[in-house]
Formats: C-alpha cells, structure tokens, sequence
C-alpha cells in the first residue's frame, strides 16, 4: 500500500529509532535505573493499581514509597506495546523522572492466552527479553493461571518445556531469567526446571498462590533455594499483608536462610472496602519494616 504524501519515509523511520535508542542510553536515565536500593527491593504489579500496562504507575510507586513498580508487556488490545522503542522511553523517562526502577516485565496475558498452546505467545516470549535488555530488567514473569493453568495438565507441561528449552539459550545469552508464576507446587515446578536444564529459568514464588493451593511454603521457599527462586510476590487476598494468612516473620526469615537477594513485589493485599492508595502505603510501610536490611 503507498502512504501519503505525508506518510513517513524509511529515512525518517531510521531517524526516529536511533534517536529513541540514544535516549534509552542517556546516562542520566540509566545512572538512577541501575542504583540499587540495597538487599530487598519492594516493587508493586502494576494490575494490582489499576495502571496495567500504563506509566502512571511509576508515579504512583513513588507516593506509595516504594522502590519501583512491575509492569505488563501489555495485551492483544495494544498489541503487547512494551515492544515499542517510544513506549520504552516513555516507561524510562517515567522511572527516571519520578526516581524509581522499573522493577520487572509480567506477560500476563498469557493468563488469556496461554503459552502451553497458542503459537503467538512464543513470540511473545522471545520479545520480553529483548524488551527486559532494553529496559535494564533481569526478570521475566511467565503467567500460568486461568487459561494457562498447568495444574494436572501433563501435556500442557511438555508443551511448555518445548518452549522453554527453545528459548532459554537466548535468555542466557541475554542475562534474563524467566520466572514460571503457577499453581504448582515446588516438586511440580522442579520437574519443570530439570527437564528444561537452564539456569535462566526458575520459579517466580508468589506465597498467597501457594498457601492457598495448600503448600509449605515456608519449606517450599527452603526447597526450591535461592537456586531456584528467581523472585517473589508479597501477596494477600483480602487482608493487608502482615494482617492476613501469610506469617510474613517466617517468610523473611526463610528469605534469610536462602540468601535471597532481590526484587519482591506486593500483589493485591487490598481489604475489601479500603481504597487501593491507602492499602499500598501501609503494605509498603509494613515492607520497609519487615525487609530492612
């Protein structure tokens, strides 16, 4: 199809990229996205406050006094735009702006369009550690829920190792790890990560998802290590965290016995009827006590 006579030319194509890759290399932006905020990092998803996919949560992670936020690669509807050089720069420019990180990359639309069997998601997958390389981010969220659920699905499971140990030279190569975030349980997760035979993929923990599934998880955390353990969500549903189901002491002190590093995320953790804002300042204030160094 021929553009218009104002359609851009490739010239001007070429032009645009390379002045959005020397922006995403500005070292102002990349100075502060790189600091380190010392053992533990708190982070929050961004679709659990209400900016999936949107840099508004960069702004918000910074009232809620938090050291950055997880954001989706986004969905079918805007075509996973984190894929984007502009909407790179923008996420960049918000993080640096607002002087929080941009604390990892969720493909959450998996949950709808699961990775086990629909053929775009393995695109999609290899794009989110092109995407993590741009963005400075080590960890890639994979999400097996809904749809995707692998729970007591074996050919679901062979599927996904297919894919994984198809990808994972690339992620290695990268520096990326690719976190698996489902209902199984540590020993499931294990025959998953055996067959795949990488270091770059491991468990992405989220304690709420466990407990309910009935697990330990304080001996699963204990079990899998900080081997294979790539990152957590600090999660409670219905409760804010500290004042629900989750014995957060004892999660800290399994974090302590593994010698977890890292970024660990709050999930949900809003009371029913409690506004979202006021739920994530006291979640992050409770973070900041019980993971200080």
């Amino acid at each position: 199809m021929k553009g218009s006579p104002h359609s851009p030319t490739r010239r001007d194509a070429l032009k645009t990229t390379a002045t959005l890759l020397g922006a995403l290399s500005l070292p102002g932006i990349t100075d502060l996205l790189a600091t380190s905020a010392g053992r533990f990092t708190i982070g929050a998803c961004d679709w659990s406050i209400g900016m999936r996919a949107r840099t508004g949560a960069m702004s918000l992670a910074r009232e809620f006094g938090i050291d950055g936020a997880q954001i989706s690669m986004g969905g079918v509807e805007n075509d996973l735009h984190l894929r984007r050089l502009d909407v790179q720069l923008a996420y960049r420019e918000a993080a640096a702006g607002h002087g929080v990180r941009i604390a990892g990359i969720g493909l959450d639309i998996m949950n709808e369009v699961p990775y086990k069997s629909d053929p775009r998601t393995i695109q999609w997958v290899s794009d989110s550690i092109d995407v993590a390389r741009a963005l400075d981010v080590r960890v890639v969220l994979l999400a097996f829920f809904v749809k995707g659920d692998l729970k007591n699905d074996p050919e679901g499971q062979a599927e996904v190792i297919r894919r994984l140990k198809a990808i994972a030279p690339k992620a290695e190569g990268a520096g990326v790890t690719l976190g698996i975030e489902s209902w199984l349980s540590a020993d499931e997760h294990m025959r998953i990560i055996d067959a795949v035979k990488s270091p770059n993929v491991k468990v992405y923990y989220d304690v709420a998802n466990s407990h309910h599934m009935g697990y330990d998880i304080y001996s699963e955390i204990r079990a899998l290590g900080r081997e294979h353990i790539c990152e957590f969500h600090a999660k409670e549903n219905g409760f804010l965290l500290g004042q629900g189901r989750i014995d957060f002491a004892r999660v800290r002190q399994a974090l302590d016995d593994i010698g977890y590093t890292g970024w660990i995320q709050i999930e949900g953790a809003i009371p029913e009827g409690k506004p979202m804002f006021e739920s994530y300042v006291e979640n992050a204030r409770f973070m900041r006590g019980r993971f200080k160094e």
